[in-house]
């Protein structure tokens, strides 16, 4: 006997969060601290190509006028960047005295210290974490509408996004290891981030018509907060980069081709 429709959307949401984020897991946590500093490259290239060669264009095409796209899209770089300020405002002042002191106890009031510039990874940190939850939701509505069309569309469907996701995730771990997260805060808060697709696959099995209208915004704002941090936090970080200039270059291309191939295959 089957299992119910929504049972089935829900594990596949599931299965394809837990498949995704331990695949991505086994291939970053293998890397060499070395090779961590360069994966940054193809996150990067990643990013940019996700939302301007992937996530864009399906919004324009799920219906979005450009007219309505792009004021929405310099909505959301402007709210992930207000929302990264608060971050590191709020990380500033909740810390500052551990943050401006040394191991004797004195106070720090040299700006060029290490501790100064890791207070940029807590916004930039969440602003992926949120940007990716937004992209997890449209694929979980993504599989409840290919499951309402057949279940056999549905897996299909599910282990496509499997292998799309993979690359993606790969990058957010390497973003959040750059970071100075530990292994297992990265794995725990990517692998919560995935469960967004249960909500979508949810909202999509019992209101599939109105959420259909929502796809094209949601993919819009994820792909805001992947340009923001894309632009504005890891190519800063590479324009700084003195050594391995051409793997930066390499691997930054190789971001780009995984999405330009993946799109072709989904086409």
């Amino acid at each position: 006997m089957s299992l119910p429709l929504l049972t089935q959307i829900v594990l596949a949401c599931l299965l394809g969060g837990a498949l995704s984020v331990a695949a991505a897991a086994l291939v970053m946590f293998g890397l060499k601290k070395r090779w961590l500093s360069l994966s940054v490259s193809f996150s990067t290239g990643l990013l940019l190509a996700m939302a301007l060669l992937h996530l864009l264009p399906e919004a324009l095409e799920s219906g979005l006028t450009p007219h309505e796209a792009f004021p929405l899209l310099l909505g959301g770089i402007v709210a992930f960047f207000a929302l990264e300020k608060v971050a590191l405002w709020r990380h500033a002042h909740t810390g500052a005295d551990e943050a401006d002191a040394h191991g004797d106890g004195q106070a720090c009031d040299d700006h060029r210290h290490s501790h100064h510039h890791d207070h940029g990874g807590q916004g930039q940190t969440l602003v992926i974490l949120i940007g990716d939850s937004f992209h997890n939701f449209t694929d979980g509505l993504l599989i409840a509408a290919a499951f309402l069309a057949d279940p056999v569309l549905g897996w299909s469907t599910t282990f496509a996004i499997i292998a799309h996701e993979v690359p993606q995730e790969a990058s957010d771990f390497a973003i959040l290891l750059a970071a100075g997260w530990k292994r297992a805060r990265a794995l725990l808060w990517n692998g919560l981030a995935s469960l967004t697709a249960v909500a979508g696959g949810v909202v999509g099995y019992l209101a599939l018509d109105q959420a259909r209208d929502w796809v094209p915004v949601i993919i819009t704002v994820a792909a805001s907060s992947f340009l923001y941090i894309a632009i504005a936090d890891l190519m800063p970080r590479l324009k700084r980069e003195h050594s391995a200039i051409g793997w930066h270059g390499i691997l930054l291309a190789a971001g780009i081709a995984v999405v330009v191939l993946g799109s072709s295959h989904t086409h």
